[in-house]
């Protein structure tokens, strides 16, 4: 292990339970012990998947959060009492790793769920959600403080909870958690006077318009949390330790309207720091034992769940500052490094660092660590294809396909995360000669999974290294992980003697390769609508190859890669201005609204120039000519222009029985896409 993270690896105590190592595996909505988005059990796969991790070093484990009381079907989780019997046993096991567990319970999600054009029928019509009540209850899910609006939909507005609901939730919390420990749970936290959830808008003023007893002083906007940490106390005795999710700064200006990093001039409508010394205060002599932060509110997500775009640590220095005003341990999350983490251990700033999605896509990397063997960690790109898949853009609800919200926290890099029994390496009982025509993201990842199942494989890539159109992708000055994924294929291929590597080696006829069976991974290409002046533009991929461009550059295209190198343009210091056909940037279905909303509010920040509902007519030599949606024809000059529109697959030849196509070249995707269809081909070769 290097020096500088020993500091990593040293003892602490959460009241007097000692922790083995400083760090904590947060918790993922999808991994909790009780199942998500279906009635309370003991969830099996999730219990595996926490197990994994406690083998291979993690000193405290956060399982996703468990709904106190079911959002299918309403039953409260105290109530099944079988499950807590598979959880003792289950706890007998874990702890033989020396890891500690606390399970996170949650009040529920108010004004932050994310609802979706189902949910939105239910809410809006009274017999519908009658109807659906016994599996769906929506008045109650979305139920808030006070009336306010909801983060997915506008015209939804939550109803506020009754001071006997809340008494309800008060005393629930008790209950479980009495029956976790008695199962031989290390500790509960407590979700969350976080990131704008249930507790969190009660503790508000933008959320909490109350005037009882849960409204309007200090003491009385944080009464809810208060009353439920003492309640625990009180069932489960002073020493059974609850740790609390909290978020320092809400980094908030409005519903539906965060502060992007950089942005210091703002009224701060959630918790200012402040109220937040105060607030960490009070909750630590309240009975809490630890506090796990970060940033943010569902207004302001990328802090919470920072996106690529954010830069790493960004919470640090807000929860360094939040630990001076309590004695309490003080965990930080948000995409944490290593070296920041020890480092602020070490200084005595710090207590623990958390980390959650890069336990998604390496299981082993703690381990991995221990062993000096940073170069062996396949890298999380923050790209949230898998994990948290929740999107909208203006006029929708959360656009989710069903199946990822039931399925939350997989991993697009790791197929296997949470899918055990779909995804997983069977050796082949006679190798077959393989080619694979192509050598990105897809070719790679279809290489060492037929090589891993026992199989012979060759890869042709046209160029003079691996990484494909991918190596464009990672471009930008913000995708550091992005490229350290690419070198961690470079380095993964020679490590299996049954993969060959031929580069600069172009395939145009297939009757050229021998072998049993042929992946075809070649990609797509860009899209080259007929418009007027299109010579005189460039594709995204071209600029993304580091073709010079003018100051003032023109992008044709608002989608996620037109935004992204807007943003890249940015912070190169030149001026981008963008021209979509649609009502709003990043408008299409599986790209986070952590990310989506980062982008739109920071071009919005950077005054970038976006012209929505808008149509190109026409490229010139200084710019281009559009129409807007009322039909007015204008011109907008510029240096240069970038055209974004899209991608077309791009197959060598079609597919047929020995013939398997994968990644953009079947369907162009992201690297969920490409990954898990390399796998789906690959398990059955």
């Amino acid at each position: 292990m290097k020096q500088e993270y020993e500091a990593l690896f040293t003892p602490w105590k959460i009241g007097n339970v000692e922790i083995k190592n400083r760090i904590v595996m947060c918790s993922m909505g999808g991994t909790s012990i009780f199942g998500w988005m279906e009635p309370n059990h003991f969830d099996k796969e999730a219990a595996a998947f926490l197990l994994e991790r406690a083998k291979n070093n993690v000193g405290l484990i956060l399982p996703g959060i468990a709904p106190i009381r079911d959002t299918m079907g309403g039953k409260w989780l105290y109530q099944n009492k079988g499950k807590f019997e598979q959880l003792k046993e289950f706890m007998d096991e874990f702890h033989k790793t020396g890891a500690k567990l606390f399970i996170q319970l949650t009040a529920g999600m108010g004004r932050s769920m994310a609802v979706n054009d189902l949910m939105v029928k239910m809410i809006k019509n009274k017999a519908f959600g009658t109807l659906g009540k016994p599996i769906f209850d929506m008045d109650y899910l979305c139920a808030s403080a006070s009336e306010t609006p909801n983060r997915w939909v506008d015209d939804v507005y939550s109803r506020p909870l009754t001071v006997e609901e809340i008494h309800e939730i008060v005393e629930a919390f008790a209950k479980t958690a009495k029956l976790c420990m008695d199962a031989g749970v290390d500790g509960i936290e407590v979700h969350a006077v976080h990131e704008g959830y249930l507790l969190d808008q009660f503790t508000m003023r933008y959320t909490n318009q109350r005037t009882d007893e849960y409204g309007g002083s200090f003491e009385n906007r944080y009464r809810f949390p208060a009353e439920i940490v003492r309640s625990i106390k009180k069932t489960c005795g002073g020493n059974f330790p609850v740790s609390l999710r909290y978020s320092v700064v809400s980094k908030t200006k409005d519903f539906r309207k965060g502060a992007v990093p950089g942005e210091e001039d703002y009224v701060e409508v959630g918790r200012d720091m402040a109220e937040s010394e105060q607030a960490a205060k009070f909750l630590q002599n309240a009975g809490y034992d630890m506090l796990n932060c970060d940033n943010g509110t569902y207004d302001a997500w990328y802090w919470a769940h920072p996106p690529a775009y954010m830069p790493e640590n960004c919470n640090l220095s807000d929860v360094i500052h939040i630990r001076e005003f309590v004695t309490i341990p003080v965990v930080c999350a948000g995409k944490m490094t290593p070296s920041a983490g020890a480092e602020a251990i070490r200084e005595g700033k710090l207590d623990a660092m958390g980390v959650a999605r890069q336990f998604l896509t390496d299981p082993t990397w703690v381990t991995k660590l221990m062993e000096d063997r940073e170069a062996d960690i396949k890298p999380c790109i923050h790209c949230h294809n898998a994990c948290f898949t929740m999107a909208r853009y203006e006029g929708t609800a959360n656009i989710q396909d069903l199946a990822d919200a039931i399925h939350m926290a997989r991993c697009a890099l790791n197929p296997r995360t949470m899918q055990s029994k779909k995804y997983k390496i069977e050796k082949v009982s006679k190798a077959k000669n393989i080619a694979v025509i192509g050598g990105g993201i897809g070719g790679m990842e279809s290489a060492l999974v037929l090589a891993e199942r026992g199989h012979h494989v060759t890869i042709y890539e046209k160029s003079d290294c691996l990484g494909g159109i991918f190596v464009q992708a990672a471009a930008p000055v913000y995708k550091e992980k992005d490229r350290e994924l690419i070198e961690w294929y470079r380095r993964e291929i020679p490590k299996h003697p049954t993969i060959t590597v031929r580069l600069n080696t172009e395939v145009r006829d297939l009757q050229t390769i021998e072998a049993d069976e042929i992946i075809i991974a070649t990609g797509s290409a860009a899209k080259r609508p007929p418009f007027k002046g299109l010579e005189r533009s460039i594709e995204a991929v071209e600029y993304l190859s580091g073709k010079e461009i003018g100051e003032n550059v023109i992008i044709v295209g608002g989608g996620l890669t037109g935004c992204e190198i807007a943003y890249d343009l940015i912070l190169k210091g030149k001026k981008p201005q963008i021209v979509e056909m649609k009502n709003d940037l990043v408008a299409v279905k599986g790209v986070c609204l952590a990310n989506s909303s980062f982008l739109r509010e920071m071009l919005a920040f950077k005054k970038t120039p976006v012209f929505l509902e808008t149509t190109l007519l026409e490229i010139k030599e200084d710019g281009v000519t559009v129409k807007d949606k009322d039909g007015k024809v204008f011109d907008l000059k510029g240096d240069s222009v970038i055209v974004s529109i899209g991608y077309n697959p791009a197959p060598l030849t079609q597919g047929s029985r020995h013939i398997h196509l994968v990644g953009d070249a079947n369907g162009v995707g992201n690297l969920r896409t490409v990954i898990w269809r390399a796998w789906d081909v690959c398990m059955k070769l």
